[in-house]
């Protein structure tokens, strides 16, 4: 389970909120802090009051969370957000980043810039999306949204180790096909296959996991079954983008047509768990 989480907070939102939920389950207690406040980049003028102000908004954050300041590593850096959290992640080998969210759609994020869309399209490490509009008050109802892929697989042992620490948690794994296909002379379908295979991989994590099979548009579905089994965190995997390519050139393409984790993250009625496939498997 996560042990090293790096929390890129503005102050705004339910970050310190879902970070005090993830201290309470027991995988996650002994996680370090790692408490980021970027400044934006001067050009020299008034650094120094900058800095200040942030080690201010530090302190309160720390405060918030009800944690010694002995408990939180923080730093305070200058630059261009986005590009910040990515390298600081990569420099503590952050196991987990948390940033909020406004709930921008696509192109409101690109035209504002927006910092966590930019990490969430990018980051090959798991990272956890709190948008200001959602309020959890626990994760006891996890979703996991199954494909039958090796990064799938890598969400959904994520998601078992979550529900295992959490008492009287739930794990609900669904499959979104895209059409529907006639059944085998067995009565089963490949989707059913995926969940069935998913559903004893949960097993032998130790959890007794509830399959759903939808039809249809992947997005939405899965933000459906979410609705309907009223997720408290939404755990997804994505194979969408390839970093090495998305740090050159912005895909527009795909940040605007296709983007299935960019409609999830947008639409999903509760946090959202992302899951990339690291850059050592992408072919």
């Amino acid at each position: 389970m996560f042990r090293n989480l790096l929390i890129a907070d503005s102050g705004k939102g339910h970050v310190e909120e879902m970070v005090r939920i993830l201290r309470d389950i027991p995988p996650c207690r002994q996680a370090r802090i790692n408490l980021l406040h970027v400044i934006p980049e001067q050009g020299g003028l008034d650094l120094e009051s900058h800095r200040q102000q942030a080690e201010v908004l530090i302190k309160e954050a720390i405060e918030r969370l009800g944690l010694s300041p002995g408990e939180v590593n923080t730093l305070v850096r200058e630059g261009d957000a986005k590009l910040t959290v990515l390298n600081v992640a990569d420099e503590l080998e952050a196991d987990l980043i948390v940033m909020g969210s406004r709930g921008l759609g696509r192109l409101q994020s690109i035209l504002g810039n927006s910092a966590s869309q930019y990490v969430f399209q990018l980051s090959t490490r798991p990272m956890l999306l709190v948008r200001d509009d959602l309020y959890v008050k626990a994760i006891n109802r996890v979703l996991v949204a199954i494909d039958g892929t090796g990064v799938g697989d890598d969400a959904l042992r994520l998601a078992c180790e979550l529900v295992q620490g959490i008492p009287g948690g739930s794990l609900t794994g669904v499959h979104v096909s895209r059409q529907d296909i006639t059944p085998s002379r067995g009565g089963r379908t490949p989707g059913d296959d995926v969940l069935q295979k998913a559903i004893q991989r949960a097993r032998s994590f130790g959890v007794e996991m509830k399959g759903l099979h939808r039809t249809g548009d992947i997005a939405r579905g899965v933000c459906a079954a979410a609705e309907e089994a009223k997720a408290d965190l939404v755990v997804i995997a994505s194979q969408d983008r390839r970093p090495l390519v998305a740090r050159a050139l912005v895909d527009l393409d795909k940040l605007l047509g296709s983007s299935i984790s960019d409609y999830i993250r947008v639409h999903a009625p509760a946090p959202v768990l992302l899951v990339r496939e690291p850059e050592g498997r992408a072919r």
